[in-house]
């Protein structure tokens, strides 16, 4: 705790860096589980192997995949966003499909009955349907990021887990607690954010 007091600033900058990293891989994670869970719905047996290689890579350990990406594209923060969109597909594609399953048939025939188009029908009816279940998904791949990008520090991303690392290294005991606390107080308010915002949604 004693770090935290004396060194505010810095602390603020590296949760900054955390919070930059969790936000722009989870922005492009849901660009791409979007239309990879319309994808898994609407054409099953394609999904089922796009499910399949996402549960593959949310497999790999962390560590690992992380010095895979580095042999590819070398040290920093763009590198550990591929890792944290990588691992994100997993969460969000799987509440994406389930949202869109859980969307009422009489809905559907409704939207059939006023002439929408698939794609009208999609937008207008299905996704704003589903939107508590996305946003669940969202919720728990912010979570699993968050700690995630603590280790992605490894690879010189920034982050609290820059400060955890060079505690480790300095032997530096303040440090490493208030890189942790930080990051752990960061995970539960995202989580307490978002489970409002899906609750919500869901009344």
């Amino acid at each position: 705790m004693s770090y935290i007091l004396r060194h505010p600033q810095i602390l603020a900058e590296r949760l900054g860096e955390h919070v930059l990293l969790t936000v722009v891989a989870l922005a492009i994670a849901l660009a791409i589980a979007l239309p990879l869970g319309v994808l898994v719905v609407r054409r099953p047996r394609a999904g089922a192997y796009t499910l399949g290689a996402l549960n593959v890579i949310y497999t790999i350990p962390s560590l690992a995949l992380l010095a895979i990406l580095v042999a590819l594209f070398g040290l920093g923060m763009p590198t550990a966003i591929v890792a944290l969109v990588a691992y994100a597909q997993m969460i969000l594609v799987r509440n994406v499909a389930e949202g869109l399953r859980g969307v009422s048939p009489a809905a559907l025939d409704a939207a059939d009955g006023l002439g929408f188009t698939a794609l009208e029908r999609l937008l207008r009816v299905e996704f704003p349907l589903a939107l508590p279940t996305i946003v669940g998904g969202i919720r728990i791949a912010t979570v699993a990021l968050i700690g995630i990008a603590t280790i992605a520090a490894w690879i010189d991303a920034g982050g609290l887990g820059a400060l955890v690392f060079e505690g480790l290294h300095q032997d530096d005991p303040d440090k490493i607690v208030a890189g942790s606390l930080a990051a752990a107080a960061l995970a539960l308010v995202a989580d307490g954010a978002l489970r409002v915002v899906e609750r919500k949604l869901a009344r």
